[in-house]
């Protein structure tokens, strides 16, 4: 089995190498760009497993980056900075980052972020297809449409979703979301739940414009209302 390949986009060299051994050590093969402008012609000669990506970078900023990036592929993205502002964690996932961490960190909590998104994104699949409220979601092709049409959802969007779709009527807390969607605690991230909540309806509402699949429990959380 080949080894998960990463792609490393971090400018500080020490930091970069550090990442690149740790990786290596653990099974991975890594590669390291330092300007975000780079990024989209290595992507067009290599097709990566993961990208750790930097916000601050040379070039094009990480979070214009990641916006490109998801304009064609769904590849995991761990955003990596030291700008711990609520807002940025909020911004860097609902423009599709899968994952964020915050410098300083351990290189073996980095290894260990890597390994759980790639495990979600690799599950042990019980069934392909869910259908509910008039909305398909195919776990093979990662594909969900309305009413037919493509939703065109971030991985992140798409996890949720699946989560919901899979219990429909259930009632989920922001907490329960976090730790299914993010594959463990991932503290302080109720509001993005909310944030990709609100993305989720705004797909689904141009597609679908009278239906209310995903319903609101005040005080509780949420739900997705197959009835």
């Amino acid at each position: 089995m080949a080894m998960p390949h990463i792609l490393i986009v971090e400018d500080e060299e020490k930091i970069a190498t550090l990442l690149k051994d740790y990786l290596e050590k653990s099974g991975y093969r890594a590669s390291i760009l330092d300007r975000g402008d780079s990024v989209m012609p290595f992507l067009k000669q290599h097709a990566p497993d993961l990208i750790l990506l930097d916000i601050m970078l040379p070039g094009m900023d990480g979070m214009d980056v990641c916006r490109e990036i998801r304009k064609f592929s769904g590849v995991p993205i761990i955003m990596v900075t030291a700008r711990v502002e609520e807002i940025d964690r909020i911004i860097g996932l609902e423009i599709g980052a899968d994952d964020y961490i915050c410098k300083p960190f351990s290189p073996r909590e980095v290894i260990a972020r890597v390994r759980a998104v790639l495990r979600r994104l690799n599950p042990v699949r019980d069934e392909k297809t869910i259908t509910a409220g008039g909305i398909e979601l195919n776990e093979e092709t990662r594909q969900v449409t309305a009413g037919g049409k493509d939703l065109n959802l971030t991985p992140n969007e798409f996890r949720l979703l699946k989560v919901i779709m899979a219990h429909p009527n259930r009632v989920f807390s922001r907490n329960e979301l976090v730790n299914q969607v993010q594959g463990y605690d991932y503290e302080g991230y109720d509001r993005t739940i909310d944030s990709h909540i609100k993305n989720l309806r705004k797909k689904i509402a141009s597609i679908l414009p009278d239906a209310e699949v995903i319903g609101s429990i005040y005080g509780e959380g949420y739900k997705f209302n197959a009835d």
